[in-house]
Order: C-alpha cells, then sequence, then structure tokens
C-alpha cells in the first residue's frame, strides 16, 4: 500500500480530542482510509452492515468498477480475455499473476487434466445423499470431503500444499459437478478423458453414456468455456470474503472452498441464474409473452413481491459487462441448436427488450445482468436448472483459490473478527428459579 500525503482528521462535536488517520493509495479505485488504530485512540468502532464502505484487505487480484461497469482480471479488461483466452489460460493468469506463454500453457493444462480423477471412494460418498438432494447440497459436502483424501496438501501455511490444492479443485471440480448430476438422474459416472479440453470433458462428463460415443460441439464447448472464465473471479464478494475469513483461521483449502460454496449457494448470489429462469418459467406458465406487461406492472407495484430476477447487480450502476459477453453466445448457442423461437427464450428475449427501452427500469439501471444470460444458455445446452449454481461454483473455485493464496501470502493478514454494535440487555444477575 502506498501512503498518501493527506490524512483524513476524524473530529467530534463534543469537543473531543481530533484523530489522524493514514489514507493510503491504491492503482485504481477510491483511496482507503485506515481505521485499525481508531479503536485504540477513541475506544469507539465503525458501523457498516454489509461491509458497504470497507475495504477488508489488499488484493491484486480483480478490480471492478461499477459505475464504469468495468471488470478486470489482473489488469486485463474481462472482453478481451473471454474473447482471446480460454478458461485454463485464465486460471494461470489468476493464480499467477501473469497469462500463460505457450509452453507454460501446455504444462498447465498438462498438470490440471492429470489431476481431474477423483478418489473412487467418493462414488460410496454420493450414494450417502438421496436422489433427489439438491445439486448444491452434494457439492457442499464432496468439496469439504476432499481434505479427507488428500492429506498431502491441506497445510494452509505450506505455499507448495497451496498450490497442490489449487490444482486438485481447479481439476476435480467438473468431475464431482457431473458425478452429483449423473447420481440424481440415475446414470452411470463418466470419466474424465484426458483428449479432450477442460468444458469438453466437462460436457462430456455430464452428457455422454456408455451405450454411444458424444461428440463436443464446438459452439457449446466454447459457450462453457465462456461462462467459466466470467465466472472466475469477482473481487471481494459474500462468497470469497467468506472464503477467506474461514481461511483466517488456517483451515485447510478444501473445507474454506465448501464454505465458499455453500455461501454461494444463497439465491441472492450464486442461485440468482437459477431465480431468474424460474422467474421466466412462472412467466410462461401465466400465459408467456402476452403476460409480460402485466408482470411488469407488478414488478413496479411496490406492494407486490414480485421482483424482477436476472436485472441489476449490487456493483455494476451500468451494464454488466459480462452481460453484453454473455448475450453473443445466447445467440450463437440458440442459433446453434435450432431454438431462436423456442417460446422460452423468445420470451426471455422480450423480457430484454422491455427492460432496456422502459424509463423505470433504465431510471434504476436495471440491465439484464450475467445472471439472466448464463441461465438461458445452460438451459440451452441442457444442464438443469437446479445445477446452475453448481456450475458457478466450479468456475469461481479459481477465484476462490487465487484469493485464498493471496491472503495467506500477506504478512499483514489476521484472523477475521468483525466487531458488532451491541444492543442488548445490560449486565444483570440471575434470579433463582422461583423468583423469575
Amino acid at each position: 500500500m502506498k501512503a498518501s500525503d493527506t490524512k483524513a482528521t476524524l473530529s467530534f462535536s463534543n469537543g473531543g480530542q481530533n484523530v489522524e488517520l493514514p489514507i493510503y493509495k491504491g492503482t485504481m479505485g477510491p483511496d482507503v482510509i485506515d481505521i485499525r488504530k481508531l479503536y485504540a485512540q477513541t475506544g469507539m468502532f465503525t458501523y457498516d452492515p454489509g461491509f458497504m464502505s470497507t475495504a477488508s484487505c489488499e488484493s491484486a487480484i480483480t478490480y471492478i468498477d461499477g459505475d464504469k461497469g468495468e471488470l478486470l482480471y489482473r489488469g486485463y479488461p474481462i472482453e478481451q480475455l473471454a474473447t482471446n483466452c480460454d478458461f485454463l489460460e485464465t486460471c494461470h493468469l489468476l493464480l499467477y499473476g501473469e497469462l500463460p506463454n505457450e509452453g507454460e500453457k501446455a504444462g498447465f493444462t498438462k498438470l490440471v487434466t492429470n489431476h481431474t480423477m477423483v478418489n473412487e471412494q467418493m462414488q460410496f460418498f454420493l450414494r450417502g445423499f438421496r436422489r433427489d438432494a439438491h445439486p448444491m447440497a452434494i457439492m457442499t459436502g464432496l468439496v469439504g470431503a476432499l481434505s479427507a483424501f488428500y492429506h498431502d496438501s491441506t497445510d494452509i501455511n505450506n505455499p507448495k500444499h497451496r498450490e497442490i490444492a489449487a490444482i486438485r479443485l481447479i481439476a476435480k471440480m467438473p468431475t464431482l459437478v457431473a458425478m452429483a448430476y449423473k447420481y440424481t438422474i440415475g446414470q452411470p459416472y463418466m470419466y474424465p478423458k484426458n483428449n479432450l479440453s477442460y468444458a469438453g470433458n466437462f460436457l462430456h462428463m455430464m452428457f455422454a453414456t456408455p451405450c454411444e460415443e458424444y461428440k463436443v460441439s464446438p459452439v457449446l464447448e466454447r459457450a462453457l468455456d465462456r461462462i467459466f472464465i466470467l465466472h472466475a473471479d469477482h473481487e471481494q464478494n459474500a462468497s470469497t470474503s467468506t472464503v477467506r475469513l474461514c481461511g483466517s483461521s488456517g483451515t485447510n483449502p478444501f473445507a474454506a472452498i465448501a464454505a465458499g460454496v455453500a455461501c454461494l449457494w444463497g439465491p441472492a448470489h450464486g442461485g440468482a441464474n437459477e431465480a431468474a429462469l424460474n422467474m421466466l418459467y412462472d412467466i410462461q406458465k401465466a400465459g408467456g409473452v402476452d403476460k409480460i406487461g402485466e408482470f411488469i406492472k407488478q414488478v413496479k407495484d411496490k406492494s407486490s413481491n414480485v421482483k424482477l430476477m436476472g436485472f441489476g447487480h449490487r456493483v455494476y450502476k451500468n451494464y454488466d459487462p459480462r452481460a453484453k459477453l454473455m448475450q453473443e453466445t445466447c445467440k450463437e448457442v440458440l442459433g446453434e441448436l435450432g431454438l431462436e423461437n423456442d417460446p422460452l427464450f423468445k420470451l426471455a428475449m422480450a423480457l430484454e427488450k422491455i427492460a432496456l427501452e422502459d424509463e423505470y427500469f433504465v431510471s434504476r439501471k436495471l440491465y439484464p445482468n450475467v445472471d439472466f444470460y448464463s441461465g438461458i444458455v445452460q438451459r440451452a445446452i441442457g444442464i438443469p436448472v437446479p445445477l446452475f449454481t453448481a456450475i458457478f461454483a466450479l468456475a469461481r473455485t479459481v477465484g476462490w483459490i487465487a484469493q485464498l493464496n493471496e491472503m495467506i501470502g500477506d504478512p499483514e493478514y489476521k484472523i477475521g473478527r468483525p466487531r458488532q454494535l451491541f444492543e442488548g440487555s445490560p449486565k444483570r444477575d440471575v434470579q433463582p428459579i422461583a423468583k423469575r
């Protein structure tokens, strides 16, 4: 961190002594006021529910400018990465700070490919779940269980262990998600194929069966690869903050990532693409395109509980840059599969058009976000709605690991310990039971 010559002065209207606080400048984004010594100097905490104005860490991985609608991984715009790179190149960038050259890419790809199989006992572990269990319930258990199988990479303070765990997690997540899917539909598990790409291998494990040859469509392969790139990291969001907080206790990487998976499950976070598609299903059941006007009217009515899912974003106050890329991919996939006239997709496009033109949504900057389009693309590919969030977790794993490794390597990191504004009962004495 680079300290600014300017300092922030905290003054008190009751005549208390002023406090000077250091200001630090990042390469981009707002300056930060260092309040680490505030409690020692004043006896007071700051109050910031949801950490909306608090920088919880120093990071060099991902930068978001919500007003401009900009997302950078290690300085590279997401548009360039999604157009010119594949997912494993993006993984290398997030983990090591630079895009790989040809030799490094080949070596990294081989390393990940050689770790895609999981311990055979994971199949028996799966049998403990009900067949109708939600995939995220299964994934939370499976990812946490990895620490029981790979004891040689569970020391979070050992850089080599952290690197091995990172490769294992990136390699095995597609296998685990595909196994969870196959288990819920009663089909045999398909083993990874080392001659396929990362996304191609996932499609094969998901949709192939032992009965016949499955050919991976290059258009669907690229679409899925792009989904992975767009979801790989997103700065200090809820699940990433969870992974950092969990990892700050010194727990093993598999447990920290399992905590991230659990957090991502929430409908306000990773479950948003599932919620967006379920919203489309509800409009379709009510009458489809003809009922959009009525639905929009309910969304605008503050007394109704109807929400427009897949539009707007907590950080982006402009068009989500990932959504523009996903919109292009969406059209490519629908064209490849001949689904342009599918009723649900026509409904989605009609809803998008209204939201982009209606003054109510435009003035509130409620643009379609990445969840809106990625849900449509995944459904078109054949991925069932309950599996959407597990795909998100698969893609975000590299971001979680990169953030976790960065935190552990930071000499200033401490175990996370937020404070509180206590509003409960003051100290009191326990009365004998007869007097209560």
